[in-house]
């Protein structure tokens, strides 16, 4: 009877242990970072008993929720200029920063063969009345397709036709429901595995934009927090560059 109530203690002090080492992570993750991130966290949990609760949107609007006091752990940016100056700020751990992917922007449309793959010719035509992009002030990606315009000289003659959404997923929602019929979006949203998942695009050359480099960074709030320091260093493995290359990213 002794040896089954030791045993008995053991076990309950075991799981204790075991429930005290598993945290949650809070994660403002840029929205064209969704499908990969998804991944990733979904991996990590499995891989170390962490919970992840992930928050997509503008890294605009997370760049200010974070300084009015928002409850993140790790911030995600589509750009490397926010977390660099949350840095300065003060609001993130000193050299916690690091560049978790560069992003690619794409020419899309949900119809087959509306874009060419190698010819941004679609944008000197009269084949489409509506071309989407993410608001340039708030979202890296929507500056990037003003400048590969800008460098084509097409941005006057197109300016009476864009669509800005909130941020990147919106800019995409607005091409897949139609309602725009071709936009600027991010390659990871239409690729999976090398391919375009459905549609028709035309890959921006990276000469065109400012590099898309996008930066990831420990929040203050989460310094003590074991989840997020092992999500952060999850996010430098080989296992999740496989995922992230996947998307049409580069490392």
């Amino acid at each position: 009877m002794m040896k089954q109530i030791v045993g008995f203690i053991t076990g309950c002090l075991l799981l204790g242990v075991t429930v005290a080492r598993a945290d949650s992570v809070m994660v403002a993750t840029a929205a064209n970072f969704t499908a990969p991130m998804k991944a990733i966290a979904a991996a990590f949990e499995k891989h170390s008993g962490h919970s992840v609760m992930l928050t997509f949107g503008s890294s605009g609007k997370f760049f200010a929720q974070i300084q009015n006091g928002a409850p993140f752990d790790l911030f995600l940016s589509a750009d490397a200029v926010k977390p660099r100056k949350l840095e300065e700020l003060g609001w993130s751990v000193p050299g916690s920063r690091f560049t978790y992917a560069q992003g690619a922007l794409v020419l899309w449309s949900a119809q087959e063969g509306l874009v060419a793959a190698d010819s941004p010719d679609i944008l000197r035509s009269d084949r489409f009345r509506h071309l989407s992009l993410a608001n340039p002030k708030l979202a890296p990606y929507g500056a990037a397709a003003v400048e590969t315009m800008t460098g084509l000289g097409v941005y006057d003659r197109l300016s009476g036709t864009l669509v800005q959404g909130e941020n990147i997923a919106q800019a995409y929602q607005y091409v897949f429901s139609g309602n725009a019929e071709l936009g600027f979006v991010a390659l990871s949203q239409v690729m999976q595995d090398g391919t375009l998942k459905a549609g028709s695009g035309w890959v921006v050359p990276a000469d065109l934009h400012t590099p898309i480099r996008q930066d990831a960074v420990l929040l203050k709030r989460g310094k003590d927090n074991a989840a997020a320091i092992a999500l952060l260093d999850y996010l430098r493995s080989d296992t999740a560059a496989v995922v992230i290359r996947s998307y049409g990213y580069k490392l």
